[in-house]
């Protein structure tokens, strides 16, 4: 075999290896974050459309225009480059972030009544709100969704192992206990005990068991646990050392209506807000490690890995992603849309917007903390896949 055999073997593999990363990571997470953005971003455009509030551009991505076109009210909807967010343009606007902008800066040929500076101050918090409230609802619908037309398995509550030397073992859980609350909220299966345990981290429970036909209730402390999946994933959880039951007779498959379905979506999308919003109050106070941060590479790892699934996995991905996104977005830090709300109600409460000049460092500050996030995050991310 000559050199240029070789060569070309090569490049064939290489060429083998960016198809295999492409259709098996940047396919998946493309698709999971135009979805969530998608969906943010109509959330502002909807409402706006409903203030009157003109909307020039409608953007997936930054950067250069690869495709879009323009709609009969004068909106240009496009895909850009850098799929990394996205956003609305509204008339009049300055900047993609309607921040700096006041209704004596419009130029003479606009009206005033379509932009969103001319707004009234609730109709721009409406519309500064509708994108979070957007990302919520989509993470509901999948989550209903999938619900109604998968069913819910539900495994009863009962105690099949009882580990060595964990909190449950110190507390006196023995086989063939069944739970039936957690601090008094009365549980329907197993994934809602983990559920509830995982929401009192180094806090003592009340756990209501059966035992035999008798009740009786048992304190117990979780103790915090590394957990790697079968992709090699490694998270924390909070433990208390039970093991489910796998007889047959213990598991059902609940196929709710729509009511009880959207009642579900609502419970699974709190939880995932909740749980986002105490992980990072306690990276902020020092309690708990940045470590489970992720950026854009951590997200495409695990689209790619959700793909494997297929897709149904991949939208609920997608829904935990748009959850988070929208609370994320309602943090009060400027550049994000918490801190326009902000700024709208400091605005409210005093009859004046707040002077150009501390938007304009609000927002230098507030992008500073998200690139700098952002960074820190796209570094964590390299360190990991390059230590595993």
């Amino acid at each position: 075999m000559g050199q240029g055999d070789v060569g070309a073997m090569g490049l064939i593999g290489s060429l083998g290896t960016w198809s295999f990363w492409l259709a098996s990571y940047l396919i998946p997470f493309v698709f999971v974050l135009a979805t969530i953005v998608f969906f943010h971003e109509l959330g502002h455009f909807l409402v706006a459309r409903w203030c009157g509030v003109q909307v020039t551009a409608f953007s997936i991505g930054f950067g250069p225009e690869l495709f879009g076109f323009a709609d009969r009210h004068g909106t240009r909807w496009k895909v850009c480059a850098i799929p990394l967010g996205g956003f609305v343009k509204f008339l009049g606007d300055r900047n993609v972030v309607s921040l700096g902008d006041s209704a004596d800066s419009l130029e003479a040929n606009v009206d005033r009544r379509a932009t969103f500076v001319g707004a009234s101050v609730g109709r721009r918090i409406a519309i500064v709100a509708a994108g979070p409230i957007a990302s919520f609802l989509l993470a509901v619908g999948i989550f209903s969704g999938g619900f109604m037309l998968f069913g819910r398995e539900v495994t009863l509550a009962r105690v099949a192992e009882v580990r060595p030397n964990s909190p449950a073992a110190t507390a006196g859980f023995l086989p063939g206990d069944i739970v039936i609350a957690v601090d008094n909220l009365k549980i329907d299966g197993f994934d809602e005990l983990i559920r509830l345990v995982s929401v009192n981290p180094g806090q003592a429970v009340k756990i209501t068991i059966d035992r035999q036909g008798s009740r009786m209730m048992l304190d117990v402390t979780p103790a915090l646990r590394e957990v790697k999946d079968s992709f090699g994933n490694v998270t924390r959880v909070r433990q208390l050392g039970l093991g489910r039951s796998s007889a047959p007779e213990d598991t059902k498959t609940e196929r709710p209506g729509p009511v009880r379905a959207i009642e579900l979506g609502v419970g699974q999308t709190w939880f995932i807000a909740d749980q986002t919003l105490q992980y990072l109050f306690k990276v902020f106070v020092g309690r708990e490690s940045a470590d489970q941060l992720g950026g854009p590479i951590k997200i495409a790892q695990i689209s790619g890995q959700a793909a494997t699934f297929g897709f149904a996995a991949l939208l609920q991905l997608a829904a935990i992603l748009s959850a988070t996104v929208g609370l994320i977005n309602l943090l009060p830090v400027p550049a994000l849309d918490g801190g326009h709300i902000l700024f709208y109600a400091i605005e409210a409460g005093r009859g004046r917007p707040v002077s150009p000049n501390a938007q304009k460092w609000g927002m230098r500050i507030g992008l500073s903390l998200v690139l700098a996030l952002m960074i820190f995050t796209t570094i964590s991310d390299v360190v990991r896949l390059s230590a595993s």
